[in-house]
């Protein structure tokens, strides 16, 4: 996201291009200018010549501040008085006044770069220099040394305003995007705990929870003290998979940024016997991998979402169907990688509104890699999970034949 969505590149403009000239003030000053030469001249006893001459000179001095930008507008203030100094050894208050305010406004609002930077420098150095060689009258003199000293002084005044006026605006356009940044690093990691928790941690809690029970009810001879331990662990590994759902719910309320990055290994289908042999040693009911066609190594986001979802359906299968065989059923097509889940329990729950997040993370699961997947009663009793993920080759298939049907464990 750009700086324009906050809105500071535009402010970025509206402080390049200034405010707009001050035209009342050139107003007052022009009329102030006039005045002040009409009493000179009265006063020297010149000619009417020389009061129009005066008076152009005053205004010329002055009006620029109402029409012209900074730099154009201290470039012509600038050669007036040097004009007026030469030719005329006069200089009004109000051009100085009008010059201080020039050069306030260049270091302000002018260019940053470029020969206008020079004009405060060499304004100085000419003034200065036609206040010690002119010889104009005493007080035109002491305007002129006032005027050389305060120039730089208004303009390095006008960049110091400058200056702060862009660190406050840089400072504001960072705080947007490290909050902007903060809050979509926030997210993206929520969504990742949400899964991770769901994924992982949820599936070996279950595991500890089913291993108890197990334990429990097929170890002879076993006291009675033990067998009430034993039970007291499974009833806190279900009441920790119970808080964990809620905890899910509270971290995917406001995730709406899924983070696509994962910096540890992921597993993948090479990895689905482990897991389940895992499943068989924490249950004593038979669980079969079917496997049809011929295996390739797919896109590594299609393998991870298609662990994933064996996993889920493997927990959802302890959780709501204890005891139950399943049958995982792996086909490989051209075009799509087929998964079947069914176990020969009891089918789909009889309070759906109190189910978790397993089915809802397996569909978000297959349609983030551009798939589908369905569930529900299985036709010949217990529940189905069937998924279509499409077939996106990583490489070569893994073996020449044609056919694999592979079958491990036992079906109940």
């Amino acid at each position: 996201m750009g700086l324009t969505s906050w809105g500071w590149a535009g402010k970025e403009r509206q402080t390049g291009a200034g405010p707009q000239p001050p035209t009342v003030t050139g107003v007052l000053l022009g009329g102030a200018a006039t005045a002040e030469s009409i009493g000179r001249a009265v006063l020297s006893g010149g000619s009417l010549s020389n009061v129009l001459v005066y008076c152009l000179l005053g205004l010329a001095g002055t009006l620029p501040l109402t029409f012209l930008p900074p730099a154009a507008t201290a470039a012509g203030i600038s050669a007036v008085i040097v004009l007026s100094l030469a030719g005329f050894h006069t200089l009004t208050v109000a051009a100085l006044g009008a010059a201080l305010i020039v050069f306030h406004r260049l270091g302000r609002t002018g260019p940053r770069q470029g020969s206008a930077l020079m004009l405060t420098p060499a304004a100085t150095v000419s003034f200065l220099m036609l206040a010690l060689f002119s010889r104009p009258e005493p007080e035109v003199e002491i305007l002129t040394v006032a005027l050389a000293s305060l120039a730089p002084a208004a303009a390095w005044a006008g960049s110091v305003q400058r200056a702060h006026a862009d660190a406050e605006q840089h400072g504001a356009a960072r705080q947007a995007i490290m909050g902007r940044l903060m809050e979509h690093t926030a997210r993206g990691e929520r969504a990742r705990i949400a899964r991770e928790l769901h994924d992982v941690v949820a599936h070996h809690i279950s595991m500890i929870a089913v291993q108890a029970e197990t334990a429990r009810l097929t170890t002879p001879g076993m006291p009675a003290a033990g067998g009430q331990r034993l039970s007291e662990i499974g009833d806190a590994a279900r009441a920790a998979l119970t808080e964990m759902r809620r905890l899910l719910g509270v971290l995917r309320e406001d995730t709406e940024v899924e983070d696509t990055v994962d910096r540890n290994p992921q597993p993948g289908l090479s990895q689905l016997n482990e897991l389940l042999d895992d499943v068989r040693t924490a249950n004593s009911a038979g669980t079969r991998l079917i496997m049809r066609g011929r295996p390739v190594t797919l896109d590594s986001g299609i393998e991870l979402a298609a662990f994933r979802i064996v996993q889920e359906a493997l927990t959802n299968a302890r959780r709501h169907a204890p005891g139950a065989a399943v049958d995982v059923e792996l086909v490989y097509t051209k075009e799509a990688l087929l998964l079947r889940i069914r176990d020969n329990g009891p089918g789909p729950p009889a309070a759906p509104s109190g189910a978790g997040h397993g089915l809802l993370g397996m569909r978000e699961r297959a349609a983030a890699v551009g798939g589908r997947l369905n569930s529900g009663p299985a036709p010949s009793g217990g529940f189905l999970i069937e998924a279509s993920l499409p077939a996106r080759m990583e490489q070569s298939p893994l073996s020449g034949v044609d056919t694999v049907n592979v079958e491990t464990g036992s079906m109940r």
